[in-house]
C-alpha cells in the first residue's frame, strides 16, 4: 500500500508540475484566440463578451506569472495586454483616433492589474528563497572558518605532540606521559568545536553562541603553541590593545590562530616565533614572525586551503590590511585593522 501511496504522489507531482509549464500556452493561446475573433469573427456585439473576455484574459495571465514558466511571462503579457486593448476596437470604428487610443489604454489596464497580482507573490517567493540560500552559504562560510581556524590549530598541535612524544619515547619515558596529556586536551578541544559545528548545522536555534575570544586571551594561545612543540613562542602585547572592539580583537584572534598553524605545518625548521600586537582603539596591528626564510612549499600550500587569503579577505571586509611574506629575518605576516571592524 505505501509503495502505491508513494507512486499516487509521484504522479500528482509530476502532473502538477506539467500542468505549471502549460499556464504560459494557456493564456497566450488565449489571448490569440480573442485577437483573432476581436479582427476576423468580430468581438463585437453585446459589450459584456468583451468585458467577460477581458476578465478571462486577466485570470489567465495572473495565473501564468504566478506558476508559469519563467521564459513564458513576457510573450503571455504581451498577448493579453494587447488582446485586452484591441477587445472595443472593432466596435469603436465612429470615434476620434485618440479617443479610440484612450480607450485601449483603459482596457489594457487589467493586464497590468493582472501581472501585479501574480508577479508580486513570485517576487517575494523568489526573494525569500535567495534570503535562504544567503543565509546557507552564510552558515557555510562560518563553519569552514571555524573548520580551518580552530580545529586544524588543535589537530596541527597533536600532530606535533605526537612527533615530539615519539622521539622521546624511547630515551626519556617520563617526558611521553605530559605528552600524552596535552593530546587528549587538544583532541577533545577540537571535538567539542566539531561538536557545536555539527549542532549548528542540525538545530541551530539550540545552539549556544560561543563568545567572541580577545586579546586576553592570546597568552594563552601562544603557550599552548609553545608547550605542543619544540618553537619558542614569545608574545609582546601593547597594554592600549585592549581598549579595541571585541570584534576586532576577534579578527586579530584569529590571524594569530592561521599564522601559528602555518608556522606549524609549513616551517617545521623554525625555532622561534615572536607574535606582536601594538595600537590601540582606533586600531591594532598584528605581526608574526618565525625565523625560517621563504615561503611554503607548493606542495604544502596546496594543503593549506584558503586560510591566509579567506583571512585577507576577512580583514578587507574590515576595513584592513592584510600581507604575508618573507623579511629580513624570516618570514611575516602583518595584518592592520582599524578600530571600528565591520
Amino acid at each position: 500500500m505505501a509503495f502505491y501511496a508513494d507512486r499516487r504522489t509521484a504522479m500528482l507531482a509530476y502532473d502538477h508540475v506539467m500542468t505549471r509549464r502549460h499556464l504560459g500556452w494557456i493564456s497566450m493561446t488565449a489571448s490569440g484566440a480573442t485577437l483573432a475573433a476581436t479582427f476576423v469573427g468580430d468581438l463585437g456585439g453585446p459589450p459584456y463578451l468583451a468585458v467577460l473576455a477581458v476578465a478571462v484574459l486577466a485570470v489567465l495571465l495572473a495565473v501564468a506569472v504566478r506558476w508559469g514558466p519563467r521564459r513564458h511571462i513576457a510573450p503571455s503579457a504581451g498577448l493579453a495586454g494587447t488582446a485586452m486593448a484591441l477587445a472595443l476596437w472593432s466596435i469603436s470604428e465612429g470615434m476620434a483616433t485618440g479617443q479610440r487610443v484612450a480607450a485601449a489604454a483603459v482596457w489594457a489596464t487589467p493586464a497590468v492589474i493582472a501581472i501585479v497580482v501574480g508577479g508580486y507573490p513570485r517576487l517575494m517567493l523568489h526573494r525569500r528563497a535567495v534570503a535562504v540560500e544567503h543565509a546557507r552559504h552564510a552558515q557555510r562560510s562560518q563553519v569552514a572558518r571555524d573548520l580551518h581556524d580552530f580545529v586544524a590549530h588543535d589537530i596541527s598541535g597533536i600532530v606535533a605532540q605526537a612527533q615530539a612524544a615519539r622521539f622521546v619515547a624511547d630515551s626519556r619515558p617520563e617526558a611521553a606521559g605530559p605528552a600524552l596529556e596535552r593530546i587528549e586536551a587538544a583532541g577533545l578541544a577540537a571535538l567539542a568545536t566539531m561538536d557545536r559545528m555539527v549542532g549548528m548545522l542540525y538545530e541551530p536555534e539550540a545552539v549556544t553562541v560561543r563568545p567572541l575570544p580577545t586579546l586576553d586571551d592570546l597568552p594563552g594561545l601562544v603557550d599552548r603553541f609553545r608547550t605542543a612543540g619544540h618553537l619558542d613562542a614569545r608574545l609582546v602585547q601593547d597594554p592600549r590593545a585592549g581598549e579595541v572592539p571585541r570584534d576586532s580583537a576577534a579578527v586579530a584572534y584569529r590571524i594569530v590562530v592561521e599564522a601559528l598553524t602555518n608556522v606549524r605545518r609549513h616551517a617545521p625548521a623554525a625555532t622561534r616565533v615572536d607574535v606582536s600586537v601594538t595600537g590601540d582603539a582606533g586600531g591594532i596591528e598584528v605581526r608574526v614572525r618565525n625565523d625560517t626564510a621563504g615561503s611554503p612549499s607548493p606542495r604544502a600550500a596546496r594543503r593549506g586551503g584558503r586560510g591566509l587569503s579567506g583571512l585577507r579577505e576577512h580583514v578587507a571586509a574590515c576595513g584592513g590590511t592584510l600581507t604575508a611574506g618573507p623579511c629580513e629575518r624570516g618570514w611575516e605576516v602583518i595584518a592592520v585593522i582599524p578600530g571600528a571592524a565591520a
